[in-house]
């Protein structure tokens, strides 16, 4: 899983539509920590009249029922985020250093600074590839 700061720098880059095992957190102080992960048996996403909620289904612990979806942070899995990459994947390695995403950029390859999981060097390199030009 993607650092959470590594999510909130790379969710205004990117188009979310939910699907089940997708995770995502909240930024709120008193539940920030907690990860929940969508699921129709658990955190189902409602659609009504072009706005999408997310209901928390058999959640008695909490007072949350439902949290609007543009309130929350997706954190991509790594193929989630390979796949974003398309064809300017290149490679992942490792080292003692940690995880390094090569990808092809203008003019030059790219390589992240080494990270230590392999979905924050993902997550490093889609955030290279789609601001490149800004």
């Amino acid at each position: 899983m993607i650092s959470r700061e590594l999510a909130v720098r790379l969710a205004p880059h990117l188009s979310w539509t939910p699907h089940n095992s997708d995770q995502f957190f909240i930024p709120q102080p008193e539940i920030s920590e907690s990860v929940f992960t969508v699921s129709d048996m658990v955190v189902e996403l409602v659609s009504r009249d072009g706005q999408s909620r997310f209901h928390f289904n058999g959640t008695t612990e909490w007072a949350l029922d439902s949290v609007e979806s543009g309130e929350v942070v997706w954190l991509p899995r790594e193929e989630q985020l390979r796949q974003m990459l398309g064809e300017h994947f290149l490679s992942l390695d490792s080292s003692r250093a940690g995880f390094v995403v090569t990808v092809s950029g203008p003019n030059k390859a790219y390589h992240t600074p080494p990270e230590p999981e392999a979905g924050d060097a993902y997550g490093m390199a889609l955030l290279y590839v789609l601001t490149q030009g800004e």
